[in-house]
């Protein structure tokens, strides 16, 4: 039986075991990005929610809550468990403009998040295999484990393969 693991608001989660779903709810201008090393067969999956952390301070409870911190600390988790920077692939879903606002756009938090994370992941040399961002529909996201399928719907919409299936050619073993 399939174990889902859900990534929450300003949280990320790594996979490792065969039949774990890695899931993001209710994406609407949140980014979930899914980061994948399909070779060995496990992902990570973050629920980011806004474009930058503030400035001053200490470091914020939740680093997966933005993106300058959910990638970089997402890339050393899948890093952590076996997985190897130069086969990593992104897919970004979300991103949408939930509201329509008057005046300059400055809320325009969907586009930002997606541009922020895209810049994210571009420092890491990291690239993007597929993405369902904009608009202004939430979608939900499932990353299944070790297959690296990904998938995503639309509210009151049909479920759609970003990234199919594929059988993993080798498996690591998680460090204890």
């Amino acid at each position: 039986m399939a174990q889902e693991l859900p990534a929450r608001m300003g949280e990320w989660v790594i996979g490792t075991e065969a039949g774990t779903v890695l899931s993001c709810l209710g994406l609407g201008s949140c980014i979930g990005l899914a980061l994948l090393d399909r070779r060995c067969g496990i992902a990570g999956l973050a629920h980011v929610m806004l474009p930058g952390s503030p400035a001053a301070g200490a470091p914020p409870a939740q680093p997966g809550r933005f993106a300058d911190l959910a990638v970089p600390g997402l890339v050393d988790a899948l890093l952590a468990v076996g997985g190897m920077r130069h086969r990593l692939e992104a897919v970004l879903v979300g991103g949408a403009q939930m509201f329509a606002f008057d005046g300059a756009g400055t809320q325009d938090i969907g586009p930002r998040n997606e541009a922020a994370v895209r810049e994210q992941l571009t420092r890491a040399r990291i690239r993007i295999s597929a993405t369902a961002t904009g608009g202004d529909k939430g979608r939900s996201v499932r990353v299944t484990v070790p297959t690296g399928e990904v998938v995503y719907r639309e509210a009151a919409g049909r479920t759609v393969t970003l990234l199919a299936a594929t059988a993993p050619t080798r498996r690591v073993a998680v460090p204890a």
